[in-house]
């Protein structure tokens, strides 16, 4: 079936907290108008999201069939594997410049341009891999600016179970989290392979634990688009 399409404009914004100016793609539904107020979603790994991840597709389809809420998803792209690195993994030399970049400098430009709902609940963010990490870091760090988080085989370390250990205010946070089966054996972006499963298995049993607003999922694949593509429709229903 056609839907009708919504249009994604590429802007670019100057960080200071990253010295570098930022490209960026957002999506507006078909039906967008400045009357209307907008739940916005921040896409990490932004590029791959629309064109790996088809996720404004599934936008115009939900959205037609009025399945989900008035929605702007923006996607923020990485230049290469080791900008990817340094901005998103915990131990990265930009990684807390990049956090405050997402809620100092985006979410205040987000919500001078469009017309967003104003509060964390109003805003998620997205991620795969080391871009679902720097959410989850990100969200733990501003939980009253992001309440909402999409968590596609996320990267843990000791660094993202300790922040969620010491996170004390878990009702801010509605988080959606998948992990695959075959997830035993990733190839990292140093070329060695690790054992994503069992992390996420143990970081699944804290947010139960500290009884964050959650839901989990173990799908039977490995860690790549091939499985996150297709989850992204139920992650989009559930969460918006």
């Amino acid at each position: 079936m056609d839907f009708p399409r919504g249009s994604i404009k590429d802007i670019k914004i100057d960080s200071k907290e990253l010295g570098e100016e930022i490209s960026l793609l957002i999506y507006l539904p078909a039906s967008y108008s400045p009357l209307y107020k907008y739940t916005v979603a921040i896409a990490q790994d932004g590029k791959d999201y629309f064109q790996l991840g088809r996720v404004g597709r599934i936008a115009d389809e939900l959205l037609s069939e009025k399945e989900i809420e008035n929605l702007i998803i923006v996607g923020v792209p990485y230049k290469d594997v080791k900008d990817r690195w340094k901005k998103y993994h915990p131990d990265g030399e930009q990684n807390n410049a990049y956090i405050r970049f997402l809620a100092h400098e985006l979410v205040p430009f987000l919500d001078r341009e469009f017309p967003t709902y104003q509060m964390g609940m109003g805003r998620a963010l997205i991620g795969d891999s080391l871009a679902a990490t720097v959410s989850l870091m990100a969200a733990v760090h501003y939980p009253n600016t992001f309440g909402r988080l999409i968590l596609q085989s996320p990267f843990v370390n000791q660094s993202v179970m300790e922040a969620v250990e010491e996170f004390n205010q878990p009702h801010l946070l509605n988080i959606y989290h998948v992990i695959g089966k075959g997830e035993t054996a990733v190839k990292t972006t140093g070329g060695s392979e690790k054992d994503f499963l069992t992390p996420n298995r143990e970081l699944s049993k804290l947010f139960k634990e500290k009884r964050f607003p959650y839901f989990y999922d173990e799908f039977d694949g490995d860690h790549t688009w091939t499985y996150w593509q297709p989850d992204l429709k139920r992650a989009l229903k559930l969460m918006f």
